[in-house]
């Protein structure tokens, strides 16, 4: 028979590993190449040093002359606190009920929950990993009719998900049922599930619940004017190089950016990213020459093809006026745990939720992404 207690077992002992295998493989070509580690976790927070300038540690001098004074490296501190990541299902007590004697059903049941589960964390994650950290999606731009709007960039994957526009409280309140419910990319228009008034034209949409509370992604590395607690006009040391392609993207342009941050910043890109549609357009260049790749990376187990030997990805979530120049090893995703059920204190993890008939199990992850040399990053932008 199905209980409460043996559901809570099967959850803990069977599905979460699955589903942590699940949320962990091919999420991105970006996310499969960085470093997941704990090693810079103190508390709530990631701390580490980097080193900025340590070009004086070699000297050269006679053979019996004095030793060089000792070089002091100049070391930068980043300190910041672990995102909190959540993910969660439920089931109705009338639908446990039900399958309580058939073990089958059950496990039918918390599938689908679980399918549910899964492809809703994959999809966040992997836009946090492209995002500000702030959870903006887009800008309305003006109200088109009824519920439709006008917006500064529309994608496919926003249809579905539930949304907030903060600077609409006093005429919604903080609602908790608006949804966009469908996309049209071509005029870069949405629609809410209910009509909410011009009032919030000019106003920005962020992912309900998430705002400023997302990864620090690689939004925030190119396009914020801080990160990680610095101004980058203050700290150069935290802004990436970028480079404006003036509306055209060529093969050469791409080049001189790799030999750019190799020459000047010791930073041997191994990956660019950009979207599918100026993928399809670096692939055409790189053809003209007959020096076409498109084949699959082992490490990554992405198909790729290659700009002076340097992988070309696409992802749906890189915008598409840019290309992205990265050194992943410069990255790390720092956790204080992996995917994990958040249990009571008597070790469950389903629990009614409350006012209603149904139970609920959230998985948590506190994890924050890192990059520890910024100015060793590029973007071509304005292609």
């Amino acid at each position: 028979m199905i209980t409460i207690e043996n559901a809570d077992k099967a959850l803990k002992d069977y599905y979460l590993g699955a589903v942590t295998a699940q949320l962990n493989d091919n999420i991105s070509p970006f996310f499969s190449a960085i470093e997941k580690t704990a090693g810079h976790v103190y508390g709530k927070d990631v701390s580490l040093s980097v080193v900025r300038g340590n070009c004086g540690s070699i000297v050269a001098g006679d053979e019996d002359g004095a030793l060089p004074d000792p070089y002091k490296n100049r070391y930068l501190q980043i300190t910041v606190p672990l995102k909190n990541l959540y993910g969660t299902i439920e089931v109705s007590d009338k639908a446990l009920k039900a399958s309580r004697e058939a073990s089958g059903a059950f496990v039918n049941l918390v599938n689908a929950e679980m399918d549910g589960l899964i492809a809703s964390a994959r999809q966040n994650f992997s836009r946090m990993l492209f995002g500000d950290g702030t959870g903006k999606l887009c800008k309305i731009v003006s109200g088109v009719s009824d519920s439709v709007y006008k917006v500064d960039g529309a994608k496919e994957y926003f249809a579905g998900m539930r949304v907030t526009v903060p600077a609409a409280s006093g005429v919604l309140g903080d609602s908790l049922d608006l949804y966009i419910t469908a996309v049209d990319k071509a005029k870069s228009e949405i629609t809410f599930n209910r009509d909410v008034l011009d009032s919030i034209t000019g106003e920005t949409v962020y992912v309900y619940g998430s705002k400023d509370n997302e990864l620090c992604g690689l939004g925030a590395i190119f396009d914020s004017p801080s990160l990680y607690g610095y101004k980058k006009s203050d700290e150069p040391y935290f802004a990436p190089y970028k480079a404006d392609a003036g509306g055209a993207i060529t093969e050469e342009k791409l080049t001189d950016v790799l030999d750019y941050m190799e020459e000047n910043f010791n930073s041997r890109i191994n990956m660019i990213i950009c979207s599918y549609k100026t993928r399809k357009k670096i692939a055409a260049l790189i053809a003209e020459n007959r020096r076409v790749v498109n084949s699959t990376d082992a490490h990554t187990g992405f198909g790729v093809v290659t700009v002076n030997d340097v992988p070309v990805y696409a992802d749906k979530y890189c915008p598409d006026d840019r290309v992205l120049f990265l050194n992943t090893e410069d990255f790390s995703l720092n956790q204080l745990c992996d995917w994990e059920w958040l249990e009571d204190e008597s070790g469950k993890i389903l629990k009614q939720v409350h006012g209603k008939a149904a139970y609920g199990a959230t998985l948590v992850k506190y994890a924050e992404l890192i990059c520890k040399k910024p100015c060793g990053q590029a973007m071509l932008g304005n292609i």
